[in-house]
């Protein structure tokens, strides 16, 4: 007996390789990858499923996946999925889908993708595909002498040490983590003295933290840059000035609904290229640790194809 033809086979060219994370299956979204594969399949594209146990050898099958031919890289997973992604892919034709099955998908809510619905997000990526997707801007920064890319924000002090405190701990799980480790990094932070260069202007910058966006939102949905875009060959420079305990934990609320932009502490500045220097402080990019300060960052115009 012949098997049922698929549901849309104008996809039956196409081959996906499917990347998922490697962490999944220990969370509530672990069916994540498997739902997505069949969903791939059921709209008759022909799917590579590429999985590792870790993210080093996961990068390693994405690469060997690109090299052999395909029609487009899927990954099912966060930030750091779509990181894995982002540099797989910058400067290469080849478009990104992004099943969200993450606790921050900040990336995906950049892009308006839907969340918590595996299905959904395939077809929504599926009907890109036949469109030819879009292209956005991506951030690309140097440290060390190593460079990479990011596609949401990438963070320089208090935030960037929640998450350098977040990562150390294996419990709890989830967004209250990142919230626990918040608390707990606030009691001992201190304001951090800058040197930040944008697009040839140098000036000293005392700050609790400063971030670089491509993107609008870290953490899970906090809008710390409700109006950067993605494909407007800009970045968005954004700075917390030195605050109390008290007045932070009064503004930090607010961010969440984009309502901080008016407050004297907060400053946002468009720019091309920043460079940040300071002691002590890790940078992260769509959540992932890079490397210390110094850093450059610069904006690489319509670097990436995505499917949204």
């Amino acid at each position: 007996m012949n098997p049922p033809a698929p549901k849309n086979p104008t996809h039956s060219a196409e081959k996906i390789a499917l990347a998922i994370n490697p962490t999944a299956s220990f969370g509530r979204h672990g069916l994540a990858g498997d739902e997505a594969a069949a969903c791939l399949r059921t709209a008759g594209c022909d799917v590579v499923v590429l999985e590792a146990g870790s993210y080093d050898d996961l990068r390693t099958l994405v690469d060997e996946a690109i090299i052999s031919g395909i029609s487009a890289l899927v990954v099912v997973g966060g930030d750091g999925m779509v990181h894995l992604g982002v540099n797989a892919l910058a400067g290469k034709d080849l478009p990104l889908g992004i099943v969200p099955a993450g606790t921050g998908n900040d990336v995906a809510r950049l892009l308006g993708l839907p969340l918590g619905d595996t299905k959904a997000a395939c077809d929504r990526l599926l009907a890109s595909m036949a469109s030819g997707g879009r292209k956005i801007d991506a951030g690309r920064v140097t440290a060390a002498g190593r460079s990479s890319y990011f596609a949401g924000v990438l963070s320089a002090g208090f935030d960037a040490a929640v998450n350098e405190r977040a990562n150390s701990w294996r419990w709890p799980k989830g967004k209250s983590r990142y919230n626990l480790a918040m608390l707990r990094e606030l009691g001992s932070f201190r304001r951090i003295e800058y040197t930040v260069t944008a697009d040839g202007e140098q000036w000293r910058q005392p700050a609790l933290l400063i971030s670089v966006a491509n993107g609008q939102s870290i953490g899970g949905g906090m809008r710390i840059t409700p109006n950067a875009l993605p494909d407007d060959g800009r970045l968005d420079l954004f700075i917390v000035k030195p605050l109390s305990r008290l007045n932070f934990l009064a503004v930090f609320p607010k961010v969440f609904a984009g309502k901080h932009l008016g407050h004297p502490a907060v400053e946002i500045r468009r720019v091309r290229k920043v460079r940040l220097e300071a002691e002590g402080v890790v940078a992260y990019a769509d959540g992932e640790r890079v490397d210390r300060l110094p850093v450059e960052v610069e904006v690489v115009p319509g670097v990436l194809r995505v499917l949204a």
